[in-house]
């Protein structure tokens, strides 16, 4: 069995503080969406795609240098905080590895962000070597892509495996890789309804995610 962790949201308190960069960086460029707009429309998605839906919106290209800057103001951002990990969290990964269970960590956010994210946290050293980036495969979510690539790189089948996401499109990439979706919705800005109709099992706790493992149900 495999436990797949998305990062933001799930193992590190970073969607708020995240999305208000992100945001700040679109009225820039005259994108009027505040901070829950773009929580709504770009959270769990890739970069590429978060580009591609602004251009879109904007009917132009954004400056060549939008995301670099945009990272160093994120990442500025999450030293400054600092950044914490989410409540119960670490125990839940705790219990879940005690019970023999394997972990990792799949994101769409870089790799260099997560050296940031999970390094400010203490959890980098802890998933080293079992941490995935939606860089690494040719589509984000919500395609499977990124939760077929984990579960390939550790020889576990998708059947046995169960993601931990709290964004509409990551639970739609679980789903479409054929993997149980658990749904953490103990966040306010998570969209309960729309993440159980995409079949997620929605939690609210971590304290209840042992058991969601154990279980298989």
């Amino acid at each position: 069995m495999l436990v797949i962790f998305d990062c933001d949201g799930v193992l590190v308190d970073s969607e708020p503080l995240a999305n208000t960069c992100f945001a700040r960086a679109l009225q820039r460029e005259g994108l009027d969406w505040n901070v829950e707009e773009t929580m709504r429309r770009l959270m769990g998605r890739s970069m590429k795609s978060c580009v591609e839906i602004v251009e879109g919106e904007l009917g132009r290209d954004l400056p060549a240098d939008f995301v670099e800057r945009l990272q160093v103001d994120t990442l500025q951002a999450f030293r400054d905080a600092p950044l914490r990990t989410v409540p119960g969290v670490v125990e839940a990964i705790d219990a879940i590895e005690a019970a023999g269970i394997d972990t990792c960590v799949a994101s769409s956010g870089s790799l260099d962000k997560m050296r940031v994210t999970l390094g400010i946290t203490g959890l980098w050293a802890r998933f080293e070597g079992r941490i995935f980036s939606s860089s690494q495969v040719p589509r984000g979510k919500p395609f499977p892509d990124l939760f077929l690539h984990a579960a390939i790189q550790l020889n576990v089948q998708p059947f046995a495996c169960s993601v931990v996401e709290d964004s509409l499109p990551g639970i739609q990439a679980a789903r479409a890789a054929g993997m149980r979706a658990l749904a953490y919705v103990g966040a306010t800005y998570s969209d309960a309804a729309a993440l159980q109709a995409a079949g997620g099992r929605t939690f609210e706790a971590m304290s209840s995610l042992p058991m969601l493992a154990w279980s298989g149900s």
